[in-house]
Formats: C-alpha cells, sequence, structure tokens
C-alpha cells in the first residue's frame, strides 16, 4: 500500500521512496490512533503525513530512550546531531539520514515553514533536563514547539478552504489537545521516566503533588485528592478540544475525515479514562477496538460524501500540496 501512496505523490527516486517509507513504518508502529486516521487521507497526501509524524516520533524516542540505555549527555549528543542534520537536509534537500531525508523533502514540496521545526526541537531539548512544569503557562510554553507546531507543520499538507493564518489558530490546538490527552492518559508512565507534564498549580489546587503521585504510583493505591486532580486535567483538555474543533470545518473537504476521525479517537482516549475511573497512575486507558472500527467506518462515510460534493464543487483548496503552491524552498 505504501507503493501506491507513493505513486500518488509523485516521489519517484528510489532513496527518497525508501526514505519516505521508514516514516510509514514509524508511523504504524508508534501511533495506532494517528496511523488510523491517515488512513482516510487522499491517497497523495498520506506519505508528507508520514514524514511529519516520523520525524516527530524518532526525536521523541530519543529523548525517551525506553530501553535506557543511553545515559542524558548521549541523548543530548544524538539530539543535537539530529538537529545538524535536519538544518542541513531544510536548507539542501538532502541527507543521509532517511527520516530527515523525507521530511525535508515533505518541507520543500508543501512549502512548511522552517522555523516550526527549530522550535520543536527546542522543546525536544527542553526535555533532556526538564522534569515538571510549575504553571498551566509553562506547560504551554513547552507545548508550542512539542504539540501546535505539528498541527501548524501539517496545515500545508491538508489545504484550507480560508486563508492559512485564519485555520492556524485552531489547528495549533488542536496539536495541544492531541497532547494533553496523550499526557493524562500517561501520567504513570511519564513518571516512571521522572517526569510529570501535568503543570503544578493544578494538581496543587486538589492537594496533589509529585510525592503523592509517586505514592500512588508505587503503592497501587487510589487517592480522591489525584482523582480530583485528574478530572480537572480532563476538563482543561476538552476546552482546548473545543477551541480547536472549529478550524475542521477550515479545512479542504479531502482531508476533513482524517482529522475528525483523529479528532474522535483521541477523544475517545478521555472518554476511556473517565469511563476506567481515571486509572492512568496504573495502566493505560485503551480505545476498545470497536469504537475504533466504527470512527474509521463514519470516515469512509464522509469521504465518499466530500467525493460525490466535488463532482459538481471544484472550488480549489487554498493551501494543500504542490499542485496548488508550487514547489520551492520553504521560507
Amino acid at each position: 500500500m505504501s507503493r501506491r501512496e507513493l505513486d500518488a505523490a509523485g516521489i519517484t527516486d528510489p532513496a527518497l521512496r525508501a526514505a519516505y517509507a521508514e516514516c510509514r513504518r514509524l508511523n504504524a508502529r508508534h501511533g495506532k490512533s494517528y496511523f488510523l486516521a491517515t488512513r482516510l487521507l487522499p491517497v497523495e497526501r498520506r506519505s508528507a503525513v508520514h514524514a511529519l509524524y516520523g520525524f516527530a516520533r524518532w526525536a521523541d524516542d530519543i529523548v525517551d530512550d525506553l530501553d535506557r540505555r543511553l545515559t542524558p549527555a548521549e541523548r543530548d549528543r544524538l539530539l543535537r546531531r539530529l538537529e545538524g542534520d535536519l538544518a542541513d537536509g531544510l536548507r539542501t534537500g538532502r541527507s543521509g539520514e532517511p527520516v530527515v531525508r523525507a521530511v525535508a523533502d515533505t518541507a520543500e514540496r508543501y512549502a512548511v515553514e522552517h522555523g516550526l521545526f527549530a522550535d520543536f526541537m527546542a522543546s525536544m531539548r527542553s526535555d533532556l533536563h526538564v522534569t515538571d512544569y510549575p504553571t498551566y503557562a509553562d506547560l504551554r510554553a513547552y507545548m508550542h514547539g512539542s504539540a501546535a507546531v505539528i498541527g501548524l507543520q501539517m496545515l500545508p499538507v491538508l489545504g484550507t478552504v480560508v486563508p492559512r493564518e485564519e485555520a492556524a489558530p485552531h489547528a495549533a490546538a488542536l496539536g495541544v489537545a492531541f497532547q494533553l490527552t496523550n499526557f493524562l492518559r500517561d501520567v504513570g508512565e511519564d513518571l516512571d521516566r521522572g517526569r510529570v507534564y501535568l503543570p503544578a498549580d493544578l494538581l496543587a489546587a486538589h492537594g496533589v503533588d509529585r510525592p503523592l503521585l509517586e505514592w500512588s504510583r508505587r503503592t497501587g493505591r487510589a487517592d480522591p485528592r489525584v482523582r480530583s486532580a485528574l478530572v480537572a486535567a480532563e476538563a482543561l483538555t476538552r476546552e482546548v478540544y473545543r477551541t480547536a474543533e472549529p478550524g475542521i470545518a477550515m479545512l479542504d473537504p479531502r482531508t476533513r475525515p482524517c482529522i475528525r476521525a483523529a479528532y474522535a479517537l483521541y477523544g475517545g482516549i478521555l472518554d476511556a479514562i473517565a469511563e476506567q475511573d481515571y486509572p492512568v497512575l496504573h495502566r493505560r486507558a485503551v480505545v476498545p477496538r470497536r469504537r475504533r472500527a466504527a470512527v474509521a467506518a463514519a470516515g469512509l462515510v464522509q469521504i465518499a460524501r466530500a467525493r460525490r460534493r466535488s463532482g459538481t464543487e471544484r472550488g480549489p483548496a487554498r493551501t494543500g500540496g504542490p499542485a496548488l503552491q508550487g514547489k520551492g524552498p520553504a521560507t
């Protein structure tokens, strides 16, 4: 199936095709919900999304080092090397690192702003030494680079029916909503890595601090104060989803089903957390497979409707790929 995606995107160079295929594998292995939603994109745009996600996943894996084989200094060295490779790749369009080559090609094809990648790498570097966030404002500053910029990178690939700057705040908010969802789902796992992403001011408002979280994680015992803080974190996350939602209608009709599906799938993680009574310090809440399948089926219906409409409504999106924007280096 990846061959069909590459052919549709006009990617013919064998080495470049292999680079994009590696990004697709990263997406399929690490992001089940995201990968499922990506299947609802027009086939010619999927490879670009795989490249953007694959690069982000690769950098994140360096930071997290799940096998704990690397020292902090080694992770810092690898991340700085990746940052240098990325800067060179964005400048020249070439790289010996397959994932960098694919993302640099995507940035060129879709005129993705290079500054967004710099902001992303800055947040990745901060994860090497920042282990908690005193306020939600502090967390938002981190999430600009780690999440909001992902939504902004995606926007030219998805295309819009309004000026891109009008859709941009909603795209950024959706990236933040997805990351807040992951933070809530992964509280226990992040604590094992020495990190607390839920802001300290939100926790303190409910009588919670890091030692209490660590006690609950270590003993497997619940505490009503922790549950209250997790409920508040869920409410905060849902508010960000509400900010993001109007942006879906601003996208190219052919890409809306993908983003609606991602919106529903990640929102479903919040639903699962609440339905299972906020177990996140002790186990990961999982969206049932049948629910994910229902979201995908609804997306297919939306795609069919969009195709029928496109037969009579030929107005092009304002952005959305090299055919509309021209191919040239991003600025």
